[in-house]
């Protein structure tokens, strides 16, 4: 029992929107003491963002406010005037957010934005606070802090965005930070680095974190105490090993048993002709031509080679920039390859032939961000018939009783048909996206991060059509992620990438089990895992250690 006084207190706090009256939030209560890290755990639409928004004032103009208290160090949040909001907000109390990219300004440079709050809110000249900015940049690990105050956002990695994201918030030394999904789309290796990071800053200043996350291994890892958020009401709360081990809500035990998992190895059909196969494949991005001087080359693949079974699911993994989407997208035809060779069904592809027209029609892909890849404008029965303009002696009524056809088998139904793409949730529209990938019945399906942008329950659903899918349909997949649990349930081979090379490829249990490349062991130990236990919950372990040993949970 914590005998000391919260440091942010939250009582019966109650949000609806304006217009229709619907409650988002419904009577939430929850502390967070000083120097502890308390993760909020739910489903998209939950109410976990708004509810950790509303600390901060940040509730949306549509949203009000129609009962509760938040108080913060002893201040009622509720009643402050807008003056001492903007006081209390990123000296007191700061917020990482989802995307860098989006919350850093991209018209200005990183020594502008990490200035501003410093000139805000303490009284420095400029060069202590430049001091500050390049030892803040330093302790978060930029190799070049001077460099990066003349940059722009765009200039640094995901990672280094949100290095630099979590820089500016920590700067002020806030009491209180509110970290909303702040790792969704790193990848594992920066995951683990950015979370350890956050923790050790925070340690340091003793600043307690509100942790807004769908990684319920993340929350195991970090987390002293969990809420579990359902449809804007608190469902359980306590100590995360109790939440953990012995869940007591239903809601808890369904978000816990949608972890992915290792399935049995599937036996497939004795290697023969690959249905595609890659050779020696390079690709380069010119320099930029300047004024004066122009660039080096960037080389994103040197000389790839894979092949991909009949009914075969090969996952590839890497971190940011390892070369991976690229690899999909120049199998795919989007990225021109600067050398070596695509065969499909053995045959090699050339512009100017069949073959090439034939793989083309029979190799699909399924994009990351269904919302940027769906055409707005187009209805669902529009969007997912597209693809079938080019069937030979296709009828009309035909080309409709497909589209009927693969909607019932993506989950939908016909009577999504007429909708568009704003009217459906992040995971029916990357239903939609797998429809309209396997409408025409392709033999090979290219899967890149299909399910990242989703939350837990949403994307076991999705792994879970999927595989029926591939399963009644045998298409072969190239299923490109860096989610490592995700990996481990859908792959039957696994090819490991590091700066544009491939490190380690081989059966999936072998890879996760007796890695032998460095970079793979690295990767496997930036994420912990959760396996079911007989009590009904979870317990976390991790798939190896940095010094290559085993540990037990």
């Amino acid at each position: 029992m914590n005998t000391t006084a919260p440091l942010l207190d939250v009582a019966g706090l109650t949000l609806k929107i304006g217009g229709s009256g619907r409650t988002v939030v419904n009577d939430v209560s929850f502390q967070v003491f000083p120097g502890e890290i308390v993760g909020i755990v739910g489903e998209s639409g939950s109410g976990k963002t708004l509810a950790a928004r509303a600390v901060m004032g940040f509730i949306p103009p549509a949203v009000r406010l129609e009962g509760g208290r938040i108080r913060f160090d002893g201040q009622d949040v509720m009643t402050m005037s807008p003056k001492d909001l903007r006081a209390m907000r990123g000296s007191k109390v700061g917020m990482v957010f989802q995307e860098p990219m989006t919350s850093l300004n991209p018209s200005m440079l990183i020594g502008r934005q990490l200035d501003e709050g410093l000139a805000l809110h303490r009284k420095l000249d400029a060069p202590a606070r430049r001091a500050l900015i390049l030892d803040m940049l330093r302790s978060v690990g930029l190799r070049d802090p001077e460099g990066a105050l003349t940059a722009y956002p765009h200039q640094f990695s995901g990672g280094m965005r949100q290095r630099i994201m979590l820089a500016s918030v920590m700067l002020l030394k806030p009491g209180l930070l509110l970290a909303d999904e702040p790792t969704t789309a790193l990848d594992a290796v920066v995951q683990r680095d950015v979370m350890e990071l956050m923790v050790e800053l925070t340690k340091a200043n003793h600043t307690a974190v509100l942790l807004i996350s769908h990684d319920l291994g993340m929350v195991a890892r970090y987390c002293s105490r969990i809420v579990v958020m359902s449809q804007g009401d608190v469902v359980e709360q306590g100590k995360a090993e109790d939440i953990l081990a012995r869940p007591q809500h239903p809601y808890t035990r369904k978000l816990l048993s949608a972890m992915p998992h290792r399935s049995p190895a599937r036996p497939l059909p004795e290697a023969r002709t690959p249905i595609v196969a890659v050779r020696d494949l390079v690709v380069e991005y010119p320099g930029r031509q300047g004024f004066f001087r122009k660039s080096e080359a960037k080389r994103a693949l040197h000389g790839i080679s894979i092949d991909v079974q009949p009914g075969e699911v090969v996952a590839v993994v890497g971190g940011s920039g390892s070369g991976k989407t690229t690899l999909g997208q120049s199998i795919a035809g989007l990225v021109r390859p600067t050398g070596g060779e695509i065969r499909f069904n053995g045959k090699p592809i050339e512009k100017s032939d069949a073959a090439y027209w034939d793989y083309r029609l029979n190799c699909q892909m399924v994009f990351q961000d269904p919302y940027s890849s769906l055409d707005p404008r187009m209805t669902i029965r529009q969007l997912v018939a597209e693809p079938l303009r080019l069937v030979p002696d296709m009828s009309p009524a035909d080309r409709k009783a497909r589209v009927a056809e693969v909607l019932t088998e993506v989950g939908l139904g016909n009577g999504f048909a007429e909708r568009y793409p704003h009217e459906l949730s992040g995971g029916q529209r990357q239903r939609i996206a797998i429809a309209r990938a396997i409408v025409r019945r392709p033999s090979f399906v290219i899967a890149d991060e299909p399910v990242s942008a989703l939350d837990v329950t949403v994307r076991a659903q999705v792994l879970e059509l999927f595989d029926e899918l591939q399963k009644k349909h045998g298409f072969s997949c190239l299923f490109i992620s860096h989610d490592l649990g995700v990996v481990e349930q859908v792959a039957d081979r696994v090819i490991v990438m590091q700066d544009g090379r491939i490190v380690e490829e081989g059966p999936r249990d072998d890879i996760f089990d007796n890695p032998t490349h460095p970079y793979t062991q690295k990767l496997l130990a930036a994420v912990p895992g959760l396996e079911a236990t007989s009590e009904g919950g979870v317990r976390l372990f991790w798939r190896r250690a940095e010094n290559d040993q085993e540990i037990v949970g």
